[in-house]
């Protein structure tokens, strides 16, 4: 069903621009292990699987893991994934959809970066406003968050891929907007601290 195959593509970009590294390592994991078992339009995604696909995505998930919760570093870490994340949920979303012609596999390209990009842009922009508070604890919070938000997404997608279309539809529709917003308001509260401190 295509709505089911838009739904894994959809969801799978998505969640790449949030964790691509956890987002593959878990999918690679019931690859693996045969905990789903893909029909011959996922074939593609069997790469996930590979011993050395896992060992590199589940060595990266961990320093991720760690990088993740500290001030500022999180911030470096997002900006170095500002083109990584979205070519990741590229890949995977193009991979969910399987064989498609030269034209429908741009498109679809171009919509599985644009949803990366709306949850990256999200996540980052809601670390650089974190970060602009004194305490170090909402870190750790969004980082574990966020991590909760990519293993429930991937249930979801797994038991029910055609609501999981709607649901991750919205969800982009929602970051798309949300990542314009805070990273305005994060610049004007830079620039304010940044006036007050010349001042002084």
């Amino acid at each position: 069903m295509i709505l089911e195959q838009l739904g894994i593509a959809l969801g799978l970009a998505s969640l790449a621009g949030l964790n691509l590294y956890l987002t593959t390592f878990v999918v690679g994991l019931a690859v693996r292990f045969d905990w789903i078992h893909l029909a011959s339009k996922y074939e593609s995604m069997d790469v996930l699987g590979h011993p050395w696909v896992l060992g590199v995505s589940g060595g990266l998930m961990l320093i991720e893991f760690f990088a993740d919760k500290v001030p500022w570093l999180d911030s470096a870490w997002d900006a170095v994934h500002s083109l990584i994340r979205p070519a990741g949920g590229i890949f995977l979303g193009l991979a969910a959809m399987g064989n498609l012609d030269p034209v429908a596999t741009v498109i679809a390209g171009l919509l599985a970066g644009t949803a990366a990009l709306s949850t990256h842009g999200t996540k980052s922009g809601v670390r650089a406003f974190l970060n602009l508070s004194p305490e170090p604890v909402s870190n750790t919070t969004a980082s574990v968050a966020e991590d909760g938000m990519v293993l429930g997404g991937l249930g979801l997608i797994a038991l029910a891929p055609a609501v999981a279309f709607f649901v991750f539809l919205l969800v982009v529709i929602f970051c798309a907007a949300a990542a314009v917003w805070l990273w305005r308001r994060a610049a004007n509260i830079w620039l304010r601290r940044k006036q007050i401190a010349q001042h002084s």
